[in-house]
């Protein structure tokens, strides 16, 4: 027990010292939380070190993962037996470098000090690992808050792999456009810009105990030469350099940077002697970085083998030369054990002082303190290339490029695009790089046509049908320095486009690109993407239409349009977009259950193939196609391909149509039947009302069999009277493919619908029949047929161009899913011709079913209802009327329809996983198809399939309860917190 004199003497020391120790911390970014012991450490260490041993510290070494064996043996002998302080890995991989490094590491005698360079992530330099954007893409986003978590994530996998140093960030500032080495490494041309993204990816890259490192002192922006090959000139004045260059490293310096590169430069305006690189410069290193600024972290030269470095001193005095500057550690040596004979002999000549090479040795000996090294132990391949691709990188990744999104010119406000229907458009691709998933993703939203243009193209005359061109330049993403100047051609083009046509112009390319456009005004729209990755290119597209808003600012300047920080914020408008899931608070390692179950479903023959969607938040998170059009196995489902999509043509088709009415006031629910349906006056269904018809409440026949009244029931072959196989003006209702029924059936059809008997007892029952009376009285109201009204009023404006009535009228046959192998009445293979007989009859549009779409469209429509009637900024019925609509009447536990719409069940077995809120609604189809949304965790989920095909037998779809055991895994994977 303390005495209490004792206990107030530890108080007072301890008072005495806590402001010591924060002001050391804050004043050393070396220092530990632990100084005494890492002092002892380090001092411990220093005092076993013979001469050689402590300049071996000094020295950085190259290391390929993938190098030769030859290369390794090298490296070996000079750890162990020149003793070096730290290995540089460059290219190979991770699992590799994770095996050589603690290879090597067992090896030394004290641990080595590891540094990559990982500006972007590990994949600067390793297959296999993540890439986060480029800097300057970076520059372009104004949360600070995503540049520091991109450095700490960074950090987080260097630090998975063994990495203590990091160099990174890139401080220079990028004020030269003609910069050869630099141009994408930096966050732009602003100074101030520079320094906040800077500060805050260095304290995200700290956060993670990696040290990072500011290069390239005292700034290579304002250069034209490449000081891998030459040695650049920084011609201002000492005043310029200390306001515009240095600003960032000052500013970083006091916030606790823990390392500097020393760049090769010749700055005439800090250092007299002419053509000394600032490497070699005491005057810069010493006098600048290490007294005016007050530096104490770690100082590298840059690879010292660089001609920028070595054109100035013979090889062997280099290294020592940069030491003598000031630096700490000597990157890349040419010749380690020359080197450490020269600092020897510099030693014992009295050029080289003990107290030198202590100030530097224990400084790299305190940081390999405060990075663990004092209990090293070895990387974990365990799960190694999943640690450094996780989810959380894919998301922030995601993130990140949407905040850099950078609109400079928006005249007339083009974008977001909001009229679909009346539009005509085309995608022209120019550049020396694809743009597939731009244009893949801008035909999730209307119908876009490519135009690709060649050397000896009319290019107006094939945009000559087009309202608006959208125009992506792409160039290569494979390096920060690959080409983004527009050819001659490409600027021929632009120019005779943007004069004739409406023009929205993404640029996937640096953005100085734009600096080469003379007729600028004639652009409608200019976005710039900055890189042209695949997912910078889903999410311009995005952008474009309205699912994203732009928030980005340009970086740098595209003289003379241009100036920095240009960028216009442009809204998004309610469409769907795609995302993660961890963007809308899913898990998606649960969400790879849904995977088994379809799997296991196409192995028992249950469905030949699928396409699942699901959204949340208006973002599609989980898109996918399973299997093949048949089980033979020929034609791969893919995500736009059409299904049958039997009854949900019911809540896609028909209710959305009368709710418009309902909407208008020109229909009511509680109206019955015969005061708009005038042949029903003197039927007892005269006396229904609207809502118990839909809300199928009205005691109807479920289904009529029409078909089995034409065909003859010994060989169910089509009776002649009925149907022919040429088409004429009596045979005039195509059913199938050379299969045309007589055009008065229609009208029997009806009558029979008419006179169809209600049913028997007090249990209702779902029924077609209410789709069928309504049909005409839409069509005859609305003045159109029923498959252009569903278009005109819903379709089109909203961008389904897939979906249709008759699909064969408007793609091929192959991009259609077979629903069946008919031996029964039609006796062919059903693909393009819609499955249900009564609907086939009606010549394929019908209001219960008829109607083929693929996944992503019918997701379009169930958005729409989920955002109370709105969708792409534009309203098509009042929320009012969607609550009516979705308002389960007197539901129980053997009863849950809304009106059009059916609900989940009260309990046991029904619709849904019976893990759906009670305010969600949807539908299923026949041949297996399913949609589901759920305003309370505003999910729409989308199922569709071709379970009767080949044959149409017991229902192992809906009893094994595949769909909804779906639906369960998508509410497991809901993250609670989000």
């Amino acid at each position: 027990m303390f005495s209490s004199l004792n206990m107030k003497y530890f108080i007072l020391k301890l008072i005495l010292f806590f402001p010591l120790l924060l002001w050391s911390q804050m004043d050393d970014p070396l220092a530990s939380v632990d100084i005494i012991e890492q002092t002892k450490w380090v001092d411990s260490v220093y005092k076993q070190l013979s001469l050689s041993e402590k300049i071996a510290q000094l020295h950085m070494v190259q290391v390929f993962s993938n190098q030769d064996n030859y290369t390794t043996k090298k490296l070996t002998t000079l750890i162990k037996n020149h003793k070096i302080g730290g290995i540089l890995y460059s290219k190979g991989g991770p699992v590799r470098q994770a095996k050589l490094n603690n290879k090597l590491q067992s090896m030394s005698k004290i641990p080595m000090l590891v540094a990559m360079d990982a500006e972007w992530g590990l994949s600067m330099r390793l297959d296999s690992t993540f890439a986060f954007p480029w800097n300057m893409t970076l520059g372009a986003v104004k949360d600070l808050n995503l540049i520091q978590k991109t450095g700490k994530y960074i950090g987080e996998h260097c630090k998975r792999l063994g990495v203590h140093v990091n160099f990174a960030p890139v401080v220079d500032i990028n004020t030269n456009p003609l910069n050869p080495i630099i141009g994408n490494r930096s966050f732009g041309e602003d100074k101030f810009n520079v320094t906040e993204k800077s500060l805050a990816f260095m304290q995200g890259l700290q956060s993670a105990e990696v040290l990072a490192n500011a290069k390239h002192f005292p700034g290579h922006g304002d250069t034209d030469r490449d000081s891998h090959k030459t040695l650049p000139t920084i011609n201002f004045d000492s005043s310029r350099i200390d306001s515009i260059e240095l600003y960032p490293f000052k500013k970083l310096i006091n916030a606790g940077l823990a390392s500097v590169m020393v760049a090769h430069l010749n700055v005439p305006a800090l250092e007299s002697e002419p053509g000394l690189p600032s490497s070699l410069s005491k005057s810069i290193v010493t006098g600048i970085l290490k007294k005016r600024l007050r530096f104490k972290g770690l100082i590298f030269t840059d690879d010292i083998t660089m001609n920028g470095a070595t054109n100035s001193k013979k090889q062997r005095q280099v290294d020592l030369a940069a030491f003598l500057a000031g630096n700490d550690i000597i990157l890349m040596s040419a010749d380690v054990p020359k080197s450490i004979a020269v600092f020897k002999k510099a030693y014992q000549d009295g050029k080289l002082t003990e107290s030198r090479l202590s100030h530097s040795v224990k400084k790299i000996l305190r940081a390999k303190y405060k990075l663990g090294l004092n209990q090293y132990s070895p990387v974990d391949t365990t799960n190694l290339i999943s640690d450094l691709q996780r989810s959380k990188d894919k998301l922030l990744h995601s993130q990140l490029v949407e905040s850099s999104l950078t609109v400079v010119q928006n005249l007339d406000k083009s974008i977001p695009i909001k009229e679909l229907d009346a539009t005509k458009f085309a995608y022209v691709p120019i550049g020396a790089a694809n743009g597939l998933t731009f244009y893949n993703t801008l035909n999730k939203y209307s119908k876009v046509d490519l135009i690709r243009p060649t050397k000896n193209t009319p290019i107006l005359e094939l945009l000559l049908p087009y309202d608006t061109v959208i125009v992506g330049y792409h160039m290569s993403n494979k390096s920060p320095w690959s080409p983004y100047k527009f050819s001659k051609l490409d600027l021929e083009w632009l120019s005779k486009i943007a004069k004739h046509k409406k023009v929205i112009l993404t640029v996937f390319a640096k953005p100085y690109a734009l600096s080469q456009l003379t007729n600028v005004k004639d652009f409608s729209t200019i976005v710039v993407a900055y890189q042209n990755s695949s997912l910078a290119q889903s999410k311009s597209a995005q952008l474009i239409f309205g699912a994203l808003p732009a928030s980005g600012k340009l970086p740098v300047s595209a003289e003379p349009h241009f100036p920095k920080g240009s960028g216009i914020i442009v809204p998004s408008i309610q469409r769907l977009g795609y995302t993660l899931p961890e963007a809308v608070g899913v898990n998606a390692t649960k969400l790879a259950a849904i995977d088994s179950i379809v799997d296991y479903a196409i192995a028992s023959k249950i469905i030949p193939g699928a396409q699942i969607l699901i959204a949340r938040n208006g973002k599609v998170f989980f898109q996918k196609s399973y299997g093949f059009h048949t089980y033979k196995k020929e034609t791969k489902v893919t995500s736009t391909h059409l299904y049958d999509l039997a009854s949900l043509t019911k809540i896609l088709v028909t209710t959305p149509l009368v709710m418009q009415l309902v909407d208008r006031g020109l229909l009511d629910l509680d109206t019955s039947l015969d005061s708009f349906l005038p042949e029903y006056k003197n039927n007892p269904k005269g006396k229904l009302t609207l809502a118990n018809i839909l809300s199928h409440r009205a005691m109807l026949t479920p289904w009529i069999p029409f078909y089995k009244n034409t065909i003859d029931h010994t060989d169910l072959k089509p009776l002649p009277k009925y149907f022919q196989p040429q088409q004429s003006d009596i045979f005039s209702v195509q059913v199938a493919s050379e299969f045309y029924m007589r055009s008065d059936y229609k009208d029997t059809i009806y009558q029979l619908v008419k006179d169809s008997p209600f049913l028997s007892g007090k249990k209702s029952k779902y029924s077609d029949l209410p789709f069928y009376m309504l049909q005409p009285y839409l069509e005859s109201t609305m003045g159109k047929p029923l498959d252009q009204l569903i278009q005109h009023n819903f379709f089109l404006p909203i961008g389904a161009n897939y979906t249709t009535f008759n699909p064969l009228q408007k793609t091929n046959i192959s991009n259609i899913v077979p629903t069946e192998e008919d031996d029964y009445f039609r006796h062919q293979r059903l693909q393009g011709y819609v499955h249900d007989m009564g609907a086939a009859m009606l010549g394929g549009v019908a209001g219960h079913a008829g109607l083929f779409a693929n996944a992503n469209d019918v997701a379009k429509m169930m958005q729409l209802f989920l955002q109370n009637g709105t969708y792409g900024g534009k309203r098509y019925f009042s929320s009012d009327t969607m609550e009516r609509f979705n308002n389960c009447i007197d539901c129980n536990e053997e009863y849950h329809h809304g009106i059009g719409f059916n609900k989940p069940q009260f309990k046991g077995d029904g619709p849904t996983c019976g893990c759906v809120s009670m305010d969600s609604f949807g539908h299923s189809g026949y041949t297996g198809t399913y949609t589901w949304a759920d305003p309370e965790k505003e999910i729409v989920y989308v199922f569709l399939t071709n379970r009767t095909y080949p044959k149409d037998g017991v229902n192992r779809l809906s009893k094994e309860n595949i769909r909804t055991e779906i639906q369960r895994i998508i509410y497991k994977s809901i993250i609670d917190s989000i």
